[in-house]
């Protein structure tokens, strides 16, 4: 039984594969396009996993994707009926729906077609997060978040995991965003690089939390563990916000709305100096970040009573706030998945499939990280040789 997981048509593209329900191999794009937080379709990545056991496209029983385009439809419709978001808005989530659910045409295109034998799989995107943390933890039973920007109407999702039984206890929909805040600010500060968010994580200890009462206009907690932004100072919940992967490259638009800038001053241009207030405000997003968060634990902790908790979405790779678990909850063991943000999700992905379809799953704690390629002393020399490069080796030998 051969599983292909998936994370497409976004940033971080990643492929992996299951061998009789056991991980093989996986890959992010990146690592073969070396474009960073490469988008779009994973070709090479598909490629590399196919490889790592001696298959081709056709040998394929299932293909998992991450993404679920019917989710929360009900949700979706009556959003769109109460709001009535810009025609731009609208096609372009059209415009990516049907990118996502024509996977035969991208195989078809970019690798070999599927066979029709191949069952195509489209896990719910939060649901593929939670799996990829709680299934390779060593917990038998766990509480479980995934928080991130945004998967298939959701921002935040979380619930209990025991044995091969995941539940879903509480979910945050559209338009509120732990992540898009996060994001959206570190846009404001002049990082505007998909992923640049932990450069406000290193900034933030330089300053003070000064902009504490304006940061709670801008996001704040909310009833059962959940939050609410405030939707003014932000544009993606009414006008469409271009989201692209030129040449690999993840892009957004700005997400801050003239508003934001109305309450903390002119944004930071790209390039200049870094003053003493876009310190602050880097110190004040974090700790606004980590009330929430810790908002959210605390009523995982009261309603799940496990002391266990496994973390996914681009959120948990905030590893200042995963720092404090310990300080600032009730949790006393705690696994962070290493592939935490969408390119992990692939993982989850694949498990679950692999789970609805055989009604079985070998679970397996992750040990390591390193599921990708790997290249020998002598392949790293033949490379230097071709640059003529001047290089030597050395063995080293460490012991504890």
């Amino acid at each position: 039984m051969l599983t292909l997981g998936l994370n497409a048509f976004h940033g971080d593209a990643s492929a992996c594969i299951l061998k009789d329900g056991r991980l093989v191999a996986a890959a992010e794009e990146e690592r073969f396009s070396r474009i960073k937080h490469s988008g779009g379709f994973p070709a090479e990545a598909i490629s590399y996993c196919l490889k790592s056991v001696g298959a081709r496209i056709g040998d394929l029983d299932i293909v998992a994707i991450n993404t679920d385009p019917s989710a929360r439809r009900k949700d979706r419709l009556l959003y769109t009926l109460k709001h009535r978001p810009s025609v731009g808005n609208v096609l372009e989530r059209l415009r990516h729906r049907r990118e996502r659910l024509d996977l035969h045409g991208h195989f078809e295109s970019q690798l070999e077609p599927l066979s029709r034998g191949t069952s195509i799989q489209r896990i719910e995107h939060h649901r593929s997060h939670m799996a990829s943390s709680y299934y390779f933890s060593p917990f038998a039973r766990a509480a479980v978040l995934s928080i991130d920007g945004f998967g298939d109407f959701c921002s935040a999702a979380w619930g209990v995991g025991e044995g091969l039984n995941l539940s879903l206890q509480a979910e945050v929909l559209f338009p509120h965003s732990l992540g898009i805040f996060y994001q959206a600010l570190t846009q404001y500060l002049g990082f505007l690089d998909y992923g640049d968010e932990y450069k406000v994580m290193g900034l933030g200890p330089y300053g003070s939390a000064s902009f504490m009462t304006e940061m709670e206009q801008l996001i704040k907690p909310g009833a059962n563990g959940k939050f609410l932004l405030g939707l003014k100072y932000f544009r993606h919940h009414r006008e469409k916000i271009s989201f692209q992967w030129e040449d690999g490259a993840p892009a957004f638009e700005p997400l801050y709305s003239p508003e934001l800038e109305s309450t903390l001053g002119p944004s930071r241009a790209v390039g200049t100096e870094l003053t003493r207030r876009h310190k602050d405000i880097a110190c004040s997003v974090q700790r606004q970040f980590e009330s929430v968060f810790f908002h959210i634990l605390r009523n995982l902790y009261e309603t799940s009573g496990v002391e266990n908790l496994c973390l996914s979405g681009g959120c948990a790779m905030n590893s200042v706030a995963n720092g404090k678990v310990y300080e600032h909850s009730s949790f006393r063991r705690v696994y962070v998945q290493p592939g935490a943000g969408d390119a992990g999700g692939a993982l989850g992905a694949a498990l679950c499939a692999e789970l609805t379809l055989n009604g079985g799953l070998r679970r397996q704690p992750m040990q390591h990280a390193g599921w990708g390629p790997e290249f020998d002393e002598s392949y790293i020399g033949q490379l230097l040789e071709k640059r003529e490069a001047e290089f030597s080796s050395c063995a080293i030998s460490v012991s504890f």
